[in-house]
């Protein structure tokens, strides 16, 4: 049920009674995560040869802990009426949650920092740390995200904040401008394609989206008469955050930590490729006669409902609502039926996503059945276009006299 049937439902007693969010408290969540990682530290910095395990919290979380409790939780597909959107909106408690997790996200990285510089630090240890936190800073990326939407200077400055620790500033500028824009194309860096692994999807998108933040934002200085290097260059902004940061904390840490400010903000960044990848694979918008696509709609984004991963990212799983309207702010986002969905939440296909047979397993007879046989409306990996129509018996209709005289009926679909 959408949500405006819901609305349509809705008895005169219920809609004026006020609606409250059942999860108003539980999105403290997301902010609490660096804060139990900046505990996990100091407890490892107190006592590192008995709590050795602490220094690798930050995957153990990520690749264990949410997804099991994902899984056991399940999902919630409620929607907050229409009625209570502009209300929640408006609420600035929201808004204050996104932006604690930032002040916690720099003690995390400063004491994991001063930890992997520390001659005393087995390199288990080290590793396991830059891990701990690349995975905290790769959720800042999700703030960064949130925060990012907004019309307000001071949130995307907070959102470059967010970023420059793993120096994925220029995320700011190529996601709203550049991805939003050209979403589940094969012109998109970020939508990743039918039969094309995340090993090869992650050069492309790192190459192409920065490609493309460079070309977004010199244009945009070119309409305002103003050159790359000008002052207001909000890449350039956003590199000399992240410049700054890695000189601070070197000046106070030392060299050492070098390489784990390096391999963090790397592991960071690729939780957000990942993130990525899983978000669009395979789907496509279809091109009209104009050579222009279709506007987003809920079907070119992959959903998921399990509420602890959507809690801990501020409901990204909602994805469809997101690309609909980009300001709309995490609470208020809504789950649409027609959506496509994955099989379990975000945290949950990470693990798959980097072994390509294991997702494509899961995936791939997902965008097939999502496409009822047509492969021809799917984002397909180019390389693998002739495998992948092999694979699942599509035979491209013949047109005769503009006439089709042969029908699209994949084995596995009919089956």
């Amino acid at each position: 049920m959408n949500a405006k049937t819901r609305d349509d439902l809705l008895t005169t007693s219920e809609k004026t009674t006020p609606w409250k969010d059942p999860k108003r408290y539980l999105w403290l969540l997301s902010p609490a995560l660096p804060v139990i990682g900046l505990a996990a530290l100091s407890a490892y910095a107190i006592a590192p040869k008995r709590l050795r395990a602490l220094a690798w919290t930050g995957p153990i979380l990520v690749h264990g802990v949410i997804p099991a409790v994902d899984r056991l939780i399940g999902e919630d597909k409620s929607n907050p009426p229409t009625s209570a959107v502009q209300e929640l909106e408006n609420d600035k408690y929201y808004g204050r949650i996104v932006k604690a997790f930032i002040p916690a996200q720099y003690a995390v990285t400063f004491l994991g920092a001063w930890l992997a510089s520390r001659k005393s630090t087995p390199v288990a240890d080290r590793i396991g740390l830059t891990f701990s936190v690349g995975a905290i800073n790769g959720i800042a990326i999700n703030t960064a995200h949130e925060l990012g939407h907004k019309h307000d200077k001071a949130d995307r400055l907070l959102a470059m904040l967010a970023l420059a620790p793993t120096g994925y500033t220029h995320f700011a500028v190529e996601h709203n401008f550049g991805h939003h824009k050209r979403v589940a194309t094969p012109e998109d860096p970020a939508s990743s394609r039918l039969g094309e692994s995340f090993w090869k999807f992650l050069p492309r998108t790192v190459i192409g989206g920065f490609k493309s933040a460079v070309k977004i934002e010199t244009e945009r200085l070119e309409r305002k008469g103003k050159s790359f290097w000008s002052m207001e260059n909000e890449l350039l902004q956003g590199w000399a955050m992240s410049a700054s940061f890695l000189g601070l904390t070197t000046a106070v840490c030392g060299p050492r930590a070098i390489p784990f400010l390096i391999g963090q903000g790397a592991y960071g960044a690729s939780l957000l490729e990942v993130i990525n990848y899983v978000e669009h694979y395979g789907l496509k918008r279809e091109k009209l006669p104009n050579g222009k696509y279709v506007r987003t709609a809920p079907e070119h984004s992959w959903n998921s409902n399990h509420v602890v991963t959507n809690l801990f990212l501020y409901q990204l799983q909602r994805h469809s609502d997101h690309h609909a309207h980009p300001s709309r702010s995490f609470q208020a986002l809504r789950h649409f039926e027609n959506a496509p969905q994955l099989p379990s939440g975000y945290a949950s296909m990470l693990l798959p996503a980097y072994i390509p047979s294991w997702w494509y397993s899961l995936m791939d007879e997902r965008v097939v059945q999502h496409y009822k046989g047509d492969l021809s409306k799917a984002n397909i990996d180019p390389s693998r276009r002739n495998e992948i129509m092999a694979k699942y018996h599509y035979i491209q209709p013949a047109k005769v006299d503009n006439k089709i005289t042969q029908e699209t009926v994949p084995e596995s679909v009919a089956a």
